[in-house]
């Protein structure tokens, strides 16, 4: 995903424990360039979704960017919540089980603690 109008401030070292990310959202940018080159199912879904649009005698041909505005339009907070699930990786997803634990039980486990107590491992 070329630049996307998210900026990321880097900085150098390794990151602290907790540490937020803050990303900030370049609210000028108004192209938006999606490669699809490396997922062909996800290409091979939209063409075939405006082909399908575009089966009609009558109105201007529909193009991908009437299907994104239509789209993000219908979007609602429970797919806001699974878009960011799916951003997680599977160690931040670890991290989430391990802070929420910690939090119902009331314990500080570390995170080598909580596997083994997970994978109930002796």
């Amino acid at each position: 995903m070329e630049n996307m109008g998210i900026e990321r401030e880097k900085k150098r070292g390794r990151k602290t424990k907790n540490q937020i990310k803050e990303v900030h959202i370049n609210k000028e940018q108004t192209k938006f360039f999606v490669d699809l080159s490396n997922e062909q199912e996800s290409l091979s879904l939209i063409f075939d979704f405006l082909m399908k649009c575009n089966e009609k005698d009558y109105g201007k041909a529909i193009i991908f960017k009437d299907l994104c505005i239509y789209a993000v339009s219908k979007l609602t907070g429970k797919d806001v919540d699974k878009l960011k699930e799916q951003s997680l990786s599977e160690m931040e997803k670890v991290e989430i089980a391990l802070v929420e634990h910690n939090k119902k039980t009331g314990q500080s486990l570390n995170l080598g603690e909580f596997l083994v107590k997970r994978l109930g491992i002796n």
